[in-house]
């Protein structure tokens, strides 16, 4: 990371005129919630607008999210046309996502559905794991 990245706790994977990708750290939030924690939109503003000595506002288009405990990457749009773009690919699910899990056990088959149910506890704002009955 650069100085500029280090100073904002951003872990930049790819950037061009039309979107930023970044590496998003597991506890970091994507868009603002009911928390008050600075959300990685406006951090990433605060990033663009000092790194370009941009004037004015920046403007940043969140294409999609990863909850608080996920880690991996998290692509925004630079300009109303790129995010429109992108948008309309994670619609169309003509982006590929993966998720990988880390076990600390080896699964007995290499491959199988998991179904879990989930509750949310409001006052926490986390959601958990929990059976049917709840």
């Amino acid at each position: 990371m650069g100085k500029l990245e280090d100073k904002y706790n951003l872990d930049v994977v790819f950037e061009d005129n039309h979107l930023i990708l970044i590496n998003k750290k597991p506890g970091q939030i994507a868009q603002g919630d009911k928390t008050g924690d600075t959300p990685l939109n406006e951090i990433l503003k605060a990033y663009l607008k000092e790194k370009y000595a941009k004037p004015g506002n920046v403007y940043l288009g969140l294409i999609h999210r990863l909850d608080r405990p996920t880690s991996g990457g998290l692509v925004f749009g630079k300009t109303d046309k790129a995010s429109s773009r992108l948008s309309k690919m994670f619609q169309k699910h003509e982006v590929k996502k993966t998720y990988w899990a880390v076990v600390d056990r080896r699964p007995p088959q290499t491959e199988d559905t998991l179904v879990h149910y989930l509750a949310k506890n409001q006052e926490k704002n986390k959601s958990f794991v929990c059976k049917p009955t709840h």
